[in-house]
């Protein structure tokens, strides 16, 4: 039995996402609620290092849940890839009696928070924040609702220009490894062709699908392509091909970036970080470590960290096929 958790700490990792303010805050409310101290992190493992810390408390995360971004900041730590570091950082955590951590993040935040674990008996518990949805025990991380809502306004403001001037669109999504922003936005904003890492179409595909909508009539499309497919080596050239070989569209890029991460959180994502959150502290509390919390057929449920990233949280291929069938 390990020693009874006093003061809890947090932190956010990895790439922000909204959401993770509403994941602070109900941390520190989950603590308070309970008569347990609570110390926030600042810029991450990299925070832990230099013992950036806050103690927080009820009031110190007023007016929080609606604010995109992160009030802890955000950081990658090549230092807390070290022992060296690691070792600073879990004695910055003994000599400020923090007993217990959450972080929230995505799947690097747990790696290292795993690694420190077991190499320092720190007992954590993770919470999934990143808008790629690509955690393996969870059916959504906190962020990826918003940034789909950010998403689909997008297109469907490129699609008023594109209907205006007959062009064809390349809207390039976030998602390096995993497709599920492009291809849930893209059925909900209604584009001609989606293009994700998991399934290589083919750029004869691509053609013909394009050459379909054509003939059918169709003076404008949307193709909405994840940052990692591997269809072409990038966009831009993707754009290039489709006008060398279909002449006859007028194709332009447009490559939203960093817009996909801000903005003030979904309603939804507010409560899943709250109740992830909430859970975490609870886990902590009750002498659990080394897991991560997820939302499983809308419970809130918890997995061995090494559950959570033995594999990616895999698309839904029938969404392919509904694609398909919608774009004629």
């Amino acid at each position: 039995m390990g020693k009874k958790v006093r003061r809890i700490g947090v932190m956010t990792s990895g790439g922000d996402s909204p959401g993770m303010n509403a994941a602070i805050r109900a941390v520190v409310r989950t603590c308070a609620y309970y008569h347990t101290d609570c110390v926030g992190y600042y810029r991450g493992f990299q925070g832990m290092i230099n013992g950036e810390s806050v103690s927080l408390n009820a009031r110190s995360v007023r007016n929080t849940i609606n604010l995109g971004g992160t009030i802890l900041q955000s950081a990658r730590s090549k230092e807390f890839m070290t022992e060296e570091g690691r070792a600073k950082a879990a004695a910055n955590l003994r000599e400020a009696d923090v007993d217990a951590m959450v972080l929230i993040g995505g799947d690097g935040t747990f790696r290292g928070g795993q690694v420190f674990s077991k190499e320092h008996n720190i007992p954590i518990i993770g919470v999934p924040g990143t808008i790629d949805n690509d955690i393996n025990g969870t059916n959504f991380t906190i962020g990826y609702d918003t940034a789909l809502n950010t998403v689909v306004e997008a297109i469907d403001k490129i699609r008023d220009t594109a209907s205006s001037h007959n062009r064809l669109f390349f809207v390039e999504v976030m998602g390096r490894d995993a497709g599920f922003i492009a291809l849930n936005t893209g059925i909900g904003a209604g584009a001609e062709e989606i293009l994700i890492p998991e399934e290589n179409l083919g750029l004869d595909r691509l053609l013909d699908s394009l050459e379909r909508s054509r003939r059918a009539g169709k003076t404008s499309s949307i193709v909405v392509v994840s940052e990692g497919d591997k269809t072409g080596k990038n966009v831009f050239q993707l754009a290039e091909y489709v006008k060398e070989n279909l002449p006859f569209y007028d194709a332009r890029v447009t490559v939203l970036g960093h817009i996909q991460r801000g903005g003030r959180p979904s309603c939804f994502d507010r409560v899943l970080a709250s109740r992830l959150s909430v859970r975490a502290v609870e886990l902590l509390l009750d002498g659990k470590r080394g897991l991560m919390v997820g939302m499983i057929n809308n419970d809130i449920e918890s997995c061995n960290l090494d559950e959570a990233l033995k594999g990616k949280h895999t698309i839904n291929k029938d969404l392919l096929r509904i694609s398909e069938i919608l774009s004629t």
